[in-house]
């Protein structure tokens, strides 16, 4: 899978960590920046990797900071992204079953580093269901 990252500096040191991960597992990444832990402006960083997801040239994004909370809020500004902030397995597993999410946010100062990398791997397998799990309002009236 092509998956494109990209972090602030608060999210810099996880997302090393995740880019070593996903070469690992042999994913094509792109690494958008930040190249270091020095303070930046989040968005210079952010708005670019969630672009190469919306414009088809990467499948899936991963955009981190110290919440992730930012980064989701930049991200889901582009058309077509649909960026989760996860911070457990189910919320990770529901971001792409039930949500399709093609960019995933985490908070480096939210949750351990193994716990991070976890929800990377769940989310990146999790297919998305079509919807199944909604019922639809011809069912219920």
């Amino acid at each position: 899978m092509k998956i494109a990252i990209g972090s602030d500096h608060a999210g810099f040191e996880y997302k090393e960590k995740i880019r070593a991960l996903l070469s690992s597992l042999g994913h094509e990444v792109r690494d958008f920046g930040t190249f270091s832990p020095a303070p930046v402006d989040y968005p210079l960083f952010i708005r670019p990797t969630a672009e190469a997801v919306a414009c088809g040239e990467f499948e899936r994004g991963i955009v981190l900071g110290g919440s992730g909370n930012g980064e989701a809020m930049v991200a889901n500004k582009v058309k077509g992204v649909r960026c989760a902030l996860c911070w457990n397995l189910e919320t990770a597993r529901l971001a792409r079953g039930h949500n399709d999410s093609n960019v995933l946010s985490l908070g480096q100062r939210m949750i351990p580093e193994d716990l991070a990398l976890e929800i990377v791997k769940v989310w990146l397998v999790t297919p998305f269901d079509g919807g199944r799990h909604v019922r639809r309002i011809a069912e219920i009236e």
